[in-house]
């Protein structure tokens, strides 16, 4: 009760603070980042005059050896995760999220335009800005018949986060940034140009990764085309082949949404941010955030799950109790494996995006009365019981993982290796708009120190 009572207050600040930056609905989303602009630059500068020498915090040698886990050393603007509370957009929890940001007409959930505007502006978009940004999307959502032909012409047996990647690079053949940069262009206008590509990719994500879904797991099924009628979600949702499907469509957005972004240290969004800081444009960075996604240790976690509860449901029969769930807990790790779906890099308490996916559940009968759904739920009050009496779990609580991947096999999207191409349409809203805030604010390259254990054993003597 504390915790979300602390979440409260902040929120309540936070909404006060977005009344105050709300401009006019009719403003447009370059007019608005025009605008802020200046602002970050100043704000950036005055940081690096005033306050450059200052602390932030020590390397130890645990951080050098261990992935550079929790060491504060990258600018990202979006999004900060706190450990406690979990994520927050611009200083948005996500219920303050949902309770703000509009959504898809005749739907209750946050569309992804409507994040997608968050992020970039740090401003919540009216409903007039949220459909014309739909709008340029789907105006912009066909894909070039180069690369249809390219993802036509792979082998059904390509995985598919493959075909995402390299669908993503190949559209780099059409990048703004890029021809601009020949050309040659002076430095404040490198976020114009990237701007357009990102706007460009996100549009087109949806059409890449319906073709490669109908290319792989239903060959020869007519592919809708864009529909201007649409939301991005909407689209993507009718070119899978379940735009009937209202539940599963409003689920996507909220899954969309949600996944947009998780602030910078996360695989996928630290590989675009590395690479774009080389001055490689949208596409490439995009595709090196992708292959990120594709590890087993990033984006794969969510079908993991899905396997993981489906064995549990079939060793354990119709008559499913909690005890009986407890000893398959035990059993899990015992065998020298994690539980998946439970603990988190960062997190320290239940993933706010998992309480809002579940949320989403409880307003459903359907999703109430599955049976994979109500494991989901079972497993949620054994779990971190076991994970507290084991004690090698940091994080005993649920993150996203271990409810998303079991609502998209509930709605009949059952093919486990796509669902991270799902991911990486999502992730695309974060990583993207931070290479325009890269540009806008003129970060350099990045090329952290290297040392040796040799280099690391010699300063540890010498500062003995």
């Amino acid at each position: 009760m504390l915790y979300r009572s602390a979440i409260s207050r902040q929120a309540c600040f936070a909404n006060r603070a977005f009344s105050a930056q709300r401009f006019a609905s009719t403003k447009s989303l370059r007019d608005t980042l025009k605008e802020i602009i200046p602002a970050k630059q100043e704000q950036l500068k005055k940081l690096k005059a005033e306050h450059g020498d200052t602390v932030v915090g020590e390397v130890k040698v645990e951080n050098i050896i261990g992935g550079m886990r929790g060491l504060k050393a990258m600018l990202w603007e979006a999004s900060v995760l706190d450990p406690v509370e979990g994520i927050r957009f611009h200083g948005l929890s996500i219920p303050d999220c949902q309770k703000v940001l509009p959504a898809a007409p005749g739907g209750k959930e946050i569309i992804p335009e409507s994040m997608l505007w968050l992020l970039l502006t740090g401003q919540v978009p009216s409903a007039e800005q949220t459909l014309a940004l739909s709008q340029e999307l789907a105006a912009k959502g066909a894909l070039p018949k180069f690369v249809e032909d390219l993802v036509d012409s792979f082998p059904r047996t390509l995985h598919p986060m493959t075909q995402l990647g390299m669908g993503v690079a190949a559209l780099n053949h059409d990048s703004a940034f890029q021809a601009a940069y020949e050309r040659g262009m002076k430095k404040p206008e490198y976020w114009v140009h990237t701007l357009e590509d990102c706007i460009d990719l996100i549009a087109r994500l949806p059409a890449l990764a319906a073709r490669i879904y109908r290319n792989v797991y239903a060959p020869g099924t007519p592919l809708a085309p864009v529909d201007g009628s649409l939301d991005l979600v909407g689209n993507y949702a009718n070119m899978l082949g379940y735009g009937e499907n209202h539940s599963l469509t409003e689920y996507l957005r909220l899954y969309i949404a949600l996944h947009g972004d998780h602030e910078g240290g996360n695989a996928s969004a630290h590989a675009a941010h590395l690479v774009g800081s080389t001055l490689a444009d949208p596409y490439l960075s995009y595709s090196a955030a992708l292959f990120a996604l594709a590890g087993p240790l990033h984006g794969l976690a969510n079908q993991e799950v899905l396997r993981w509860q489906m064995a549990m449901q079939a060793e354990l029969g119709a008559d499913i109790t909690e005890e009986k769930i407890e000893a398959y807990l035990w059993k899990t790790l015992k065998s020298g494996q994690v539980v998946p779906g439970y603990g988190h890099g960062v997190l320290r308490n239940p993933d706010p995006r998992f309480i809002a996916l579940q949320e989403f559940c409880d307003g459903k009968p359907e999703l109430k009365a599955s049976p994979i759904i109500q494991l989901v739920n079972q497993t949620f009050k054994v779990a971190p019981g076991v994970l507290k009496a084991h004690g090698k779990t940091k994080n005993p609580y649920p993150n996203v993982d271990a409810t998303s991947g079991c609502v998209l096999y509930h709605y009949g999207l059952t093919e486990f290796k796509y669902y991270t191409v799902i991911f990486g349409v999502s992730r695309a809203l974060g990583a993207l708009t931070q290479l325009v805030w890269a540009r806008a604010l003129g970060l350099p390259l990045e090329r952290p120190k290297s040392m040796s254990m040799d280099a690391l054993s010699k300063f540890i003597a010498d500062s003995k």
